[in-house]
């Protein structure tokens, strides 16, 4: 009843707070880039930002249809309370006629997690240039019924239809992963230059200790982070855009500082390593961090996997998927985490794996059996931060930390986190 509830309040609320944005925006007059897919776009928002720096406005941690009018508003929820929003309401109004920022170029990061928003966002924005980095299920249950209802053939290709909203609305030039079949069948959707980018431009990608290294058209690129294959895409869109807007390019991403949650190496207890991957766990983003960590240069690799959410009427199929990456991988010990990994992941593995329903469980198990030396990725859902917390070597690394808001906090304490 209150999910219902909330649901049915969602576009309403937001048309509020975008009604204020829009106001600040007409003053503004800022050129719109957004870049939009299913996974990744936090990571060319940074690429991006490494390389344009202060010559463009971000839209840090804010994506949504109530995200993206809050940055434009100056607003920010710091505890994810409800009694924050009575005093959003009566901000907005005032922000509305702030002073506009300098910067001439806003980047937004824009998602499309329920029918509609995709619309909602495009016809508010109107970027001048999109870059659409990929698509696949993502908060896949929202869309199951218009798969139930006929309006689209499967829910793969409906969330597609709600991120080509963003090609419809802009004005200028259209980035896209060509390799995408989705994406392909959205591009009728545009009248504007459309540029692609291909695997085939990618030569070679190697990971090492703290960095990744990719050749792409011969050129070496290096970023200073441990990185998935895929990450190429966001740098070939990276290079386009500069080019198109007319700024220098640096091949080495110098100034890249990656946000956190996205394989961030921490040392953890007992000489251990950990690789926090916590963020989010969509289908497609999980196999490219679970082919990433395969190809990590270490030998005593433990696998910390945990549920994968609002999958819908895909949750069983796309769990069942992940048995075969893993039993793919060379790894010394595997940990899944929540009722639909080992509901649906565990049997079909053909290796050894120990699963727990609860996170504490988890965590109570990789206490008693790291040695040292270990390097463990933490992948999905499942209060996954809570148990890095308790294996980091220094505390005070949790502040590096996904999801440190109070609300967050006190439902890992809940769990016994």
């Amino acid at each position: 009843m209150i999910k219902a509830f909330k649901k049915a309040l969602y576009f309403p609320i937001a048309y509020y707070f975008r009604f204020w944005a829009k106001i600040q925006l007409s003053y503004w007059k800022p050129v719109i880039i957004v870049i939009t897919g299913s996974s990744g776009k936090t990571t060319l928002l940074h690429l991006l930002e490494s390389q344009i720096g202060k010559k463009a406005k971000y839209s840090h941690q804010a994506n949504s249809s109530f995200g993206i009018p809050f940055n434009i508003l100056g607003l920010k929820r710091k505890k994810l309370t409800l009694d924050e929003w009575f005093f959003l309401f009566l901000l907005a109004p005032s922000q509305a006629f702030r002073a506009s920022p300098k910067e001439k170029l806003y980047i937004v990061e824009a998602d499309c997690d329920r029918p509609g928003e995709g619309k909602f966002l495009a016809s508010f924005l109107k970027p001048e240039i999109t870059l659409w980095i990929n698509s696949s299920l993502t908060h896949s249950a929202n869309f199951d019924y218009l798969v139930k209802n006929k309006s689209f053939p499967s829910v793969e290709e409906a969330i597609a239809s709600e991120f080509g909203n963003f090609l419809k609305y802009t004005k200028k030039l259209a980035i896209v992963n060509g390799d995408n079949l989705l994406i392909q069948k959205q591009l009728n959707k545009t009248q504007v230059p459309i540029k692609i980018v291909s695997k085939e431009t990618l030569k070679s990608y190697k990971i090492n200790e703290n960095s990744t290294e990719f050749i792409i058209d011969d050129k070496k690129y290096t970023i200073s982070f441990i990185a998935p294959k895929d990450v190429f895409y966001s740098i070939q869109m990276s290079n386009l855009l500069l080019k198109n807007l007319n700024l220098p390019f640096n091949t080495t991403f110098k100034n890249l500082i990656m946000p956190v949650g996205r394989n961030s190496v921490f040392q953890g207890i007992k000489n251990t390593k950990i690789i926090d991957s916590t963020y989010n766990a969509t289908p497609d983003g999980v196999k490219t961090i679970l082919e990433m960590f395969n190809e990590y240069p270490s030998k005593n690799k433990w696998l910390v996997l945990g549920d994968m959410i609002e999958l819908g009427i895909k949750e069983k199929e796309e769990h069942e998927k992940l048995a075969a990456i893993i039993d793919s991988m060379d790894l010394a010990k595997i940990i899944l985490v929540g009722p639909r990994v080992s509901k649906y992941t565990t049997p079909k593995l053909k290796k050894s794996a120990n699963h727990f329903i609860l996170p504490k469980e988890a965590l109570d198990y990789i206490l008693r059996n790291i040695n040292g030396g270990e390097i463990m990725l933490f992948k999905g859902a499942r209060f996954l931060e809570g148990i890095i917390e308790h294996l980091l070597l220094d505390r005070k690394d949790a502040d590096k930390l996904v999801r440190r808001e109070q609300a967050w906090q006190n439902r890992r304490k809940a769990w016994g986190l």
